[in-house]
């Protein structure tokens, strides 16, 4: 598949089917669109410019970069489990208008796991993984650092438990940083491959949704706990991750925010919810793609005059990426994948949490809800029939399973809304990489 695509006064060929993309010009940009991707009437170029075009593809065609015959290939689906989300705290020191998790409670009782059920889980995804050797656990919440001493002991007893059956646990963490202290810090530093803060920009649009319990905006407490953090951090792994509404479609404008403010890696995501005044419909959409564009040109002036930082959606790997069995898996979510409520119960991933309809068992028994394993097991970018003539697919392998069925009520149908950023936000991310390949910073 070929998908030709402007950026400002640059046109790009990307072929599916290789992975490769190509830079062009204008006309040969127009013709290979209307012969390859659209089938639609050829523009009127002369006689030696259309033989150069064809030089070129017959060239690209011969070195496998060009119209490449796209390869099915099995997902890969292994059975074993490799990582779980343990939701350590069904409580929240915040009240985040937006939160899916109904802020932290997940539409249930507010409570917390025991060091008994977390440990059970740990025992749980030993006992099931088979030959794999890397386990992930990420502790979440609610707000996971209401339990700090709880993860403690649960990351200690993981650590003990896998050097017996020749495992190692990789763990990470998501915090709104209100209670990032010293002590979490030092923890975070030593035991967390990965944590995720949450933060979402500048100081008028974080405290308009992300609120403490009694109706004040957080940013003051949180701001300098996040900055203390990442100045620790060294070249450890971390994302400041903000939340886009629409009540701020100018999110580029967060997204440099945080990057002056020291922090080089960002994450910025749209809002996926059915508040009214927040969520974002198909009448935003024009506006949020035309901001991806002025971010984009925001982060590589930045990048230009040495001041680039890592902007998670346009980190786009076109030749060294993960194996295609692994692109047209999707994420993995109840099959390899699975996230523990504080009762120990078992559900396909967190945003599944708490549906009756998805339980699929708890620790202490194991899987029982094998039908629904099975659905997830067999769901892959080939069962997501939409997504057959996108370009994206190999890169994007079908959308969330979580957000299609919440809002298409299938999760093999994807989310439209979110297509159509996932789209943009690539070719930007394309742009910025035969950008940086043209550098000299690179």
């Amino acid at each position: 598949m070929v998908h030709i695509f402007n950026y400002k006064n640059k046109y790009y060929c990307y072929d599916s089917g290789s992975g490769s993309l190509h830079e062009c010009d204008e006309q040969t940009a127009l013709y290979v669109k209307a012969k390859y991707e659209t089938h639609g009437e050829l523009p009127r170029l002369s006689s030696e410019k259309i033989e150069e075009i064809e030089r070129g593809i017959s060239s690209l065609k011969e070195e496998g970069l060009f119209l490449k015959e796209e390869v099915s290939v099995p997902p890969l689906k292994s059975g074993e489990i490799k990582a779980l989300c343990l939701h350590i705290c069904h409580d929240c020191n915040l009240r985040c208008r937006y939160c899916f998790a109904d802020e932290g409670a997940y539409h249930s009782v507010r409570e917390f796991m025991s060091e008994d059920t977390a440990k059970r889980a740990i025992d749980f995804l030993i006992a099931n993984s088979g030959a794999r050797k890397v386990l992930e656990v990420d502790f979440f919440g609610g707000e996971p650092l209401m339990c700090l001493e709880t993860i403690k002991n649960v990351v200690a007893y993981a650590r003990g438990e896998g050097e017996k059956a020749g495992k190692k646990f990789l763990f990470t963490t998501t915090t709104n940083a209100l209670l990032l202290d010293d002590d979490a810090i030092d923890f975070f530093n030593r035991e967390m491959e990965n944590v995720v803060l949450s933060l979402d920009g500048r100081k008028e649009v974080h405290d308009a949704i992300r609120k403490t319990k009694n109706g004040k905006g957080s940013f003051d407490y949180v701001i300098e706990n996040v900055k203390k953090f990442v100045r620790s951090r060294g070249d450890k792994s971390y994302y400041v991750r903000g939340t886009f509404t629409a009540k701020n479609l100018d999110f580029s404008k967060d997204v440099i925010f945080l990057a002056e403010n020291g922090f080089d890696s960002i994450s910025m995501e749209p809002v996926v919810t059915d508040i009214d005044d927040l969520a974002i419909k198909e009448e935003h959409l024009p506006a949020v793609l035309d901001e991806y564009e002025n971010l984009c040109e925001e982060y590589l002036g930045k990048y230009d005059k040495g001041e680039g930082f890592n902007f998670f959606h346009f980190n786009i790997d076109l030749e060294g990426g993960v194996c295609l069995r692994k692109k047209v898996s999707a994420c993995g979510a109840g099959n390899e994948y699975f996230s523990v409520v504080p009762n120990g119960d078992i559900y396909p991933c967190h945003q599944f949490a708490g549906d009756k309809d998805f339980y699929m068992g708890n620790v202490f028994e194991g899987i029982s809800g094998e039908s629904i394993r099975e659905k997830f097991a067999s769901s892959s970018l080939f069962t997501r029939e939409e997504c057959g003539d996108c370009f994206a697919k190999f890169i994007c392998s079908g959308g969330c399973a979580a957000n299609n069925y919440h809002y298409r009520g299938d999760i093999n149908k994807p989310y439209k809304i979110t297509c159509e950023m996932m789209k943009k936000r690539i070719e930007c991310g394309m742009h910025v990489l035969a950008h940086k390949k043209e550098s000299k910073n690179f």
